[in-house]
C-alpha cells in the first residue's frame, strides 16, 4: 500500500492510476488471451466483432452513445444477419490490421482504403465509399501546388495509412521526397500538428478534411494527390470468410440500391458541403470568446425542453451570434430572434431577456417537431422543423407539395431542400397555398445550423480522443505486477 501511496503523488501518472480500477476489473475477469473469432461458428444470435479506429468519420462516443458512419453501417449489417455487434478499438492503423490478422476480429473497418498490399493480405469487400487523398497546409503559409512542391517540406502522414503507401509510390518518381510518419489512427493528429505549425504539410482523406476542418478551420486543401480510393471492409483470408464476404457485398448492394447508403452518407457528412472555411474560423473564435458566457444557461433551457443543448446553441448562434440584444431590419429581436407575434404566442414578455428568448425558441421548435407528419423520421424531421422555424410551417408544407409534384420524396430533407428555392419563382409559388417564400434563405439557415451543431458535437474529440492503453507493467509496483494474468 505504501507503494501505491507513492505513485499517487506523482502528477504525471495520477490520471493513469484512476484508470487502474477499471483496467484491473477487466484483467481479473480474463483467464487468458481472448479466443480468436471464428466465421465457421458465427450464427444468428452470435456476436460479430469488428475492429475500427476512433475518429469523427468512423466511430466515436457522442455523450453516452456510440456513433459514426462506419459504426452505423456495421450495426446495420450485424442486425441484418441476426447478430449483435461488438466494437474493438485499435490505436494505430497497423494495430487495426494486425488485430484482424490475428483472428481477434471478424471484420476490419473504419475508412480503410483498398491498396495493393492490403488486397494481397486480406479479403476485401466491394467499395461502399470513395475518397481522395488531399494535401493540406496551414492557410497563410506557402501553398504547395504539385508533388514537386512537397520536396524539402516537412510532410507528415499516419503510419501504415494508404496515404503513406501513396507517398512511397510518389517517391519512386520524386526520389528527394521525404515524409514523417505519425503513429495513430486518427487524422486529427495530423490536423493538429499542421495547425500548431509543428509540420508543414499533411496527407489526409478528403472526407476527413471536410469533417475535421470544422475543428481546425485554418487548415486548407492545397491539391488532390491521386484518383479516388475505394473504401472497403477487410476480412481474413480463410475459407469460411468468403461466404460472409458475399453477405457483406449483398448488404452493400442493397443499401446502395435502396438509397439507404446515400442517406447514411448525407446524415453523417452532409453538413460539411456548404460550410465555408471562413465561417468555421469565425465560429471557432466565437466558441472561445462568447459561448462560455451562455453555455450554462443554454444547457439548462435545453434540458428543460429535452433538447440537445448543442442544437439549441447552434440555433442561437445562427439567429444572433449569441447576442441577447440582437435586432434585425425586420424587427425580430433577442438571442433567438423572435417576432412580436411569436413571442406573444409563446408567452415571452421580454424578447431581450436571454432566458425567455431561449425558452421561447426551444418551445417553438418542439411545437414544430410535434406538428410535422408522424411518418417523417429523424433526422429529416429535425431539419424540416428548423426550416419551418425560419419560413413557417405553411411554406414548408408548400415545399413538400412541390417536391412531390416533381417526383421527390416529401419525407426526406434532401429532396425538400432541393425544391425549397422554387418557392421564390413565380411559376411555382403562384401554384402554392401560401405563395412566395425565401426558400433559399431557409436552405442556408438549416445548412448553417447543421454545420454549427456538428462542430459542437465534434468539439471535444481532440481532448476525448482515446489513446493506446498504458502498459501497467512499466509502473505498477512489482509485487502487484507479479500477480497479474499474462493477458496483460
Amino acid at each position: 500500500m505504501a507503494q501505491f501511496a507513492f505513485f499517487a503523488t506523482q502528477p504525471n501518472i495520477r490520471a493513469a492510476l484512476r484508470r487502474v480500477g477499471v483496467m484491473l476489473a477487466l484483467v481479473i475477469g480474463l483467464s487468458g488471451c481472448e479466443p480468436p473469432t471464428d466465421f465457421a461458428h458465427l450464427e444468428p444470435g452470435g456476436e460479430l466483432v469488428v475492429v475500427t479506429r476512433n475518429s469523427p468519420t468512423t466511430y466515436y462516443i457522442d455523450g453516452d452513445e456510440p456513433t459514426g458512419f462506419d459504426y452505423e453501417l456495421a450495426l446495420a449489417f450485424a442486425q441484418s444477419q441476426g447478430l449483435t455487434l461488438r466494437v474493438k478499438l485499435a490505436y494505430s492503423i497497423e494495430e487495426l490490421l494486425n488485430i484482424l490478422e490475428a483472428g481477434e476480429a471478424h471484420i476490419a473497418m473504419g475508412g480503410l482504403a483498398l491498396t495493393d498490399e492490403r488486397a494481397q493480405r486480406f479479403l476485401a469487400s466491394q467499395s461502399y465509399f470513395q475518397q481522395k487523398p488531399v494535401v493540406v497546409y496551414r492557410s497563410g503559409d506557402s501553398r504547395p501546388r504539385s508533388t514537386e512542391d512537397l520536396i524539402g517540406r516537412d510532410v507528415i502522414a499516419l503510419t501504415g495509412s494508404s496515404q503513406s503507401s501513396l507517398l512511397a509510390q510518389l517517391q519512386t518518381q520524386q526520389p528527394r521526397l521525404h515524409w514523417r510518419e505519425i503513429p495513430g489512427s486518427d487524422s486529427l493528429l495530423l490536423m493538429q500538428q499542421i495547425s500548431d505549425s509543428r509540420a508543414e504539410v499533411a496527407i489526409i482523406d478528403s472526407i476527413e478534411l471536410r469533417q475535421q476542418q470544422r475543428l481546425y478551420p485554418r487548415i486548407a486543401a492545397a491539391f488532390v494527390l491521386d484518383q479516388p480510393q475505394h473504401t472497403v471492409w477487410f476480412l481474413n483470408r480463410v475459407p469460411e470468410a468468403r461466404a460472409w464476404l458475399q453477405h457483406i457485398d449483398e448488404f452493400f448492394a442493397t443499401k446502395a440500391n435502396t438509397g439507404e447508403l446515400d442517406r447514411l452518407i448525407e446524415r453523417h457528412f452532409g453538413s460539411t458541403r456548404h460550410a465555408s472555411r471562413i465561417d468555421s474560423l469565425t465560429f471557432q473564435e466565437n466558441l472561445r470568446s462568447d459561448l462560455p458566457k451562455w453555455e450554462s444557461l443554454i444547457k439548462s433551457v435545453a434540458s428543460e425542453y429535452q433538447l440537445d443543448w448543442r442544437l439549441l446553441a447552434a440555433m442561437a448562434y445562427q439567429e444572433s451570434h449569441w447576442d441577447p440584444s440582437a435586432r434585425s431590419i425586420t424587427g425580430v429581436r433577442g438571442m433567438m430572434m423572435l417576432t412580436q407575434t411569436t413571442a406573444k404566442e409563446l408567452g415571452v414578455t421580454d424578447r431581450l431577456d436571454p432566458q425567455q428568448s431561449l425558452r421561447g425558441g426551444a418551445r417553438f421548435l418542439k411545437d414544430l417537431l410535434r406538428r410535422l407528419p408522424q411518418d417523417i423520421e429523424q433526422p429529416d424531421r429535425l431539419w424540416m422543423a428548423l426550416a419551418a422555424y425560419n419560413i413557417g410551417m405553411g411554406h414548408l408544407e408548400d415545399a413538400r407539395v412541390v417536391t412531390q409534384r416533381h417526383g421527390g420524396d416529401p419525407h426526406l430533407w434532401e429532396a425538400v431542400r432541393a425544391h425549397l428555392p422554387l418557392l421564390q419563382q413565380s411559376e411555382t409559388y403562384r401554384t402554392t397555398r401560401f405563395g412566395f417564400a425565401r426558400g433559399e434563405e431557409a436552405v442556408t439557415y438549416v445548412d448553417n445550423i447543421r454545420h454549427y451543431f456538428a462542430t459542437l458535437k465534434l468539439r471535444i474529440l481532440p481532448e476525448q480522443r482515446q489513446s493506446a492503453p498504458i502498459d501497467m507493467a512499466d509502473w505498477i509496483p512489482s509485487t502487484l505486477n507479479q500477480s497479474l494474468p499474462s493477458a496483460l
